[in-house]
């Protein structure tokens, strides 16, 4: 049965694959849906206002400034709001502290969001390393960050981003699963070795600077992070109150440096 069915699909995908008709997708145009970006750390906070875009136009990433943003520290009451800075971006200096849950509030023609999320430990980054692989197709540098994990608890979830000369570069969610002794070594490909070969996006030079950041995310934050990733979804909704997409995450930021030499490894 299973030979036959493998059979059918290998006959419809031989169709398919003979047609030369242009499919003609129509999309249903929607209002534009407010897109919330938000952070707090220890240096301060940030929140960035965008709307989405229709598919048929070239990315918007104007920031909106018509809104008010407040954050509230639930454990002190402490309430500040934040002003847009030249940029656009809702800012302030207040930091967050360990263990306190704070909420993020919004407000933009006549509708509500509101988003809690609580500060965890941070994490000691404790090494990073760039090693070449062998792939099929050429050499590839894989870099390997390892970070404290708290070998007490389950389930913990974290964040990790590169930034390639400043620029956003890749990113990963991650789980405490693959924890060791309290340490959590994640690897990441990055470029080839063959660099004429190599796409722009994941190309890198000699003497580029990798920054990396981890932060601790909540397991509703890593299956958003993770719907984005693999999925390509929006992921579970992480605001309440009027339908927006985004989220808001408080976290201590640890950052640690790498400059790719990739003659030495």
């Amino acid at each position: 049965m299973k030979r036959f069915v493998k059979t059918i699909i290998l006959f419809i995908g031989i169709l398919l694959a003979g047609c030369e008709k242009e499919l003609d997708f129509k999309y249903h145009e929607i209002e534009p849906i407010l897109v919330i970006e938000g952070s707090l750390t220890q240096d301060g906070a940030q929140v960035a206002l965008t709307l989405t875009t229709p598919m048929n136009e070239p990315m918007n990433r104007e920031h909106l400034t018509d809104a008010e943003v407040e954050i509230k520290d639930l454990e002190s009451g402490e309430e500040i709001t934040l002003k847009p800075d030249p940029d656009g971006i809702f800012i302030s200096g207040m930091p967050g502290i360990e263990g306190h849950t704070y909420r993020l509030t919004v407000r933009r023609e006549d509708e509500v969001y509101t988003s809690e999320s609580t500060m965890g430990a941070a994490v000691d980054i404790t090494g990073m390393e760039f090693n070449w692989i062998k792939m099929p197709y050429d050499y590839v540098a894989v870099l390997q960050v390892s970070f404290t994990d708290n070998p007490v608890s389950n389930d913990d979830c974290y964040w990790l981003r590169l930034y390639r000369n400043g620029e956003a570069y890749k990113w990963a969610e991650i789980n405490d699963m693959l924890s060791a002794n309290g340490i959590i070594n994640e690897v990441m490909m990055t470029t080839r070795r063959d660099l004429d070969e190599e796409d722009e996006a994941d190309k890198l030079e000699d003497g580029d600077i990798i920054r990396a950041t981890v932060v601790p995310v909540s397991r509703d934050m890593h299956d958003y992070l993770e719907a984005l990733g693999v999925g390509n979804s929006n992921g579970p909704r992480m605001f309440e109150g009027g339908f927006c997409l985004g989220y808001f995450l408080a976290a201590p930021v640890t950052v640690k440096e790498i400059v790719f030499r990739p003659d030495d490894f």
